[in-house]
């Protein structure tokens, strides 16, 4: 299987920076999606919730799954003959290429075309310094071949947490967590301990066990729970999701119990996590490509296998019944039908007996997805593919009909379906809260696919709805349920729910900094009947974030970065201290990459990776940040403490064999049991304060020797 990330990396990133416009084959100005011109209003055809009623029109159906395994091969093999797939018995029958697949082509019908499904573009050649793997040239634009990224990301101890996470209890898988005593991380392939007393490194492994060949895998997320480490990785060598265990002992050594393959497509998106924990339960979300092939029919359904030498295809298990996948709702349009797969595992124990099971529920439906993890269910919201337009130019008369699912936790509790308009771009979309489903979704949008969210267009409304609303019959939510809300133009959507308000705006996305043409962010209290106000920036919306019941809203205005924090009040939103650094941008775009530490009410400090203004933001997959800044914040007024800076030493080969790109960025801010660190690449930083001002207390390496 061809590995579309590593095809990705030939590429030049075209989303959202109309430098690259060009060397995309696409006019300047034309990448940052001014769907329609600015004098234009948006029609009410394209909103959803004038929309919402023609969903009526869409006969509402009871949910029914599959009686038996022949019942579903009666179907699979009934979708091939009407794809008018004649072929002789034992011949391979495929579905087009899916865009938003890991088997389909991302960047669209061609290379160089970043406007497909989830596009990315890349181009070039480049070489960087430090360690090898797959390079990522940048031709003109920059140097990131071979590079030597920089990763962290978050975490849970006993009490402890380093993950900026969506919900408190519901752990995301990222690259460094907190256990004991130990920092565990994961970087560019292999596991590190690290000792929080003296930031000692204690173990070093590979991020795969002795018996695997890592060779085509990228090993991205890291969670722990208990004694054991869990590494989510994809393999395009061996086709699925690679789960590897290792125990950790209170010593801080990490040593490898076992490794598992999930069949699966490619689960990455450059906003979403594909893993959770709630408690000791491993939660992940995975897409599967339906595959016709008349000789094994069921062959793409999920299933586990343990891995040993010499494994092949027939050491797969099926981990899910025909009685637990529930029929598409819709016809399927060609090309266009997935299993959204929701996967449950045990991690079990060490010693013989002790393995790690697995069940699964899913669904079919088309392949524009985004899915959300609450306390108690997973959330599946599928979209077919919108058509796709030269250039945006041409509004999409009226959002796509939707399907939304509700795969509750509980196994005891069934699915429940829901029939909407329009899509989320993200995870951060949503919320589950006080009995309510609210949801931020846009008339033109295909979900969060590998790139898919740094692209969407059109009307917006809030969805809200009732938990109850979720019924076995796909009903359609009312027109009462969408709130319209003013559209957001130009740059890169980012949206946010922090307390009883959704915030969103546009910005920086993956390309370099720059001022949109809109700077403001839009609040609304959806818990009230208070309308959206537009606040007004000096800058961009490059992120949002909870600062305990406020907000912050960090953007660029193509040269500096700043800092706005919002006060969230019953009565109203207001933007009330700023903060700017000059000649800086974002070092991290994942949500991970911002930390913020509470310390009473309206009181706190706020961290984040900075790097040069110039810097684009696709750097953060193989270039360090230069520094992590901490700002103390009280009454919302923001003051500077420091900044904890990268050593500026060229990193030495580490001979990196696999997973040597950072997909997940490359550094984190941490506030460990009242000390400020900051991990950047091999090296963690801890701050202290001296007086109103954080200095350098020390350094270390953990760097493979």
């Amino acid at each position: 299987m061809v590995s579309v990330r590593r095809a990705a990396l030939g590429l030049l990133v075209c989303a959202g920076a109309s430098a690259y416009a060009a060397a995309c084959g696409a006019p300047i100005g034309a990448v940052d999606r001014p769907s329609v011109p600015s004098a234009a209003p948006p029609s009410a055809s394209s909103s959803p919730a004038a929309v919402a009623d023609a969903g009526r029109e869409a006969r509402a159906e009871a949910l029914a799954t599959f009686a038996s395994n022949d019942e579903l091969v009666a179907y699979v093999r009934g979708l091939a003959r009407s794809r008018g797939a004649a072929t002789p018995a034992g011949s391979d029958v495929a579905e087009p290429a899916d865009p938003s697949s890991a088997a389909g082509d991302m960047w669209g019908d061609a290379i160089g075309d970043a406007f497909g499904a989830g596009g990315l573009g890349l181009s070039g050649a480049g070489e960087g310094g430090g360690g090898k793997g797959e390079g990522i040239g940048l031709g003109s634009v920059g140097t990131l071949g071979h590079g030597a990224g920089a990763s962290s990301g978050t975490g849970t101890g006993a009490t402890t947490s380093v993950t900026n996470t969506q919900h408190a209890g519901v752990d995301e898988g990222g690259i460094v967590k907190v256990r004991g005593e130990h920092l565990v991380v994961l970087r560019r392939g292999r596991l590190f301990t690290v000792r929080l007393g003296d930031l000692a490194r204690v173990s070093a492994v590979d991020a795969f066990g002795p018996d695997v060949d890592p060779a085509g895998a990228w090993y991205d997320e890291l969670l722990v729970t208990t004694d054991t480490v869990v590494v989510i990785g994809y393999s395009y060598a061996r086709g699925g999701t690679e789960i590897g265990l290792f125990d950790l002992d209170a010593s801080g050594h990490i040593t490898p119990r076992a490794t598992y393959h999930l069949r699966g497509n490619d689960y990455y998106s450059s906003r979403n996590y594909s893993s959770r924990l709630i408690g000791n339960q491993l939660v992940f979300y995975t897409p599967l490509h339906v595959r016709l092939d008349a000789r094994e029919p069921l062959g793409w359904l999920p299933a586990l296998r343990r891995w040993k030498p010499g494994a092949t295809s027939t050491d797969f298990s099926t981990i899910i019944a025909p009685t637990h996948i529930a029929r598409p709702l819709d016809p399927p349009s060609p090309g266009n039908l997935s299993l959204h797969t929701v996967t449950t595992c045990d991690l079990g124990t060490r010693g013989p007996g002790g393995e790690m099971t697995c069940s699964a529920r899913g669904v079919l439906g088309p392949s524009g997805r985004v899915f959300y993890v609450s306390p108690g269910a997973v959330y599946v919201w599928m979209t077919p593919s919108t058509p796709r337009v030269p250039n945006d130019a041409v509004r999409v008369e009226r959002p796509a009909a939707s399907l939304l699912y509700r795969l509750p936790l509980d196994p005891k509790e069934e699915p429940r379906v829901l029939r909407t308009r329009g899509a989320p771009i993200d995870q951060l979309s949503f919320l589950e809260r006080d009995d309510h489903l609210n949801v931020l979704v846009r008339a033109e949008a295909n979900g969060d696919a590998m790139w898919s969210a740094e692209h969407s267009a059109g009307a917006m409304a809030m969805l809200r709805v009732p938990l109850s609303s979720f019924t076995t019959r796909a009903e359609s939510a009312p027109s009462s349920a969408y709130v319209p809300l003013p559209e957001a133009r130009g740059g890169t959507l980012h949206n946010r729910f922090v307390g009883d308000h959704l915030l969103y705006g546009t910005g920086a996305g993956w390309g370099h900094a720059k001022k949109p043409a809109e700077v403001r962010v839009v609040v609304h209290r959806y818990a009230g009947s208070t309308p959206a106000v537009g606040l007004a920036l000096t800058h961009g919306v490059d992120r949002i974030e909870g600062m305990g019941d406020d907000a912050i809203v960090v953007g660029s205005n193509g040269a500096d970065l700043t800092f706005t924090s919002i006060a969230l009040d019953r009565g109203g939103a207001s933007a009330s201290g700023t903060y700017t650094r000059k000649g800086a941008s974002q070092g991290e775009l994942r949500s991970h990459g911002f930390f913020y530490r509470n310390d009473g009410e309206r009181s706190g400090v706020v961290a984040l990776p900075l790097r040069s203004a110039q810097a684009a933001g696709y750097e953060h997959l193989v270039e360090g940040s230069a520094s992590v800044l901490y700002l103390k914040h009280d009454g919302l007024r923001f003051r500077e403490l420091g900044a904890l800076a990268a050593r500026a030493v060229k990193t030495e080969d580490d001979r990196c064999r696999t997973s040597c790109v950072d997909w997940y960025g490359n550094a984190r801010p941490l506030f460990v049991r009242g000390r400020v660190l900051a991990l950047m690449g091999y090296e963690i930083v801890e701050g202290k304060l001296d007086g109103p001002r954080l200095e350098v207390a020390r350094r270390a390496s953990f760097a493979p020797r």
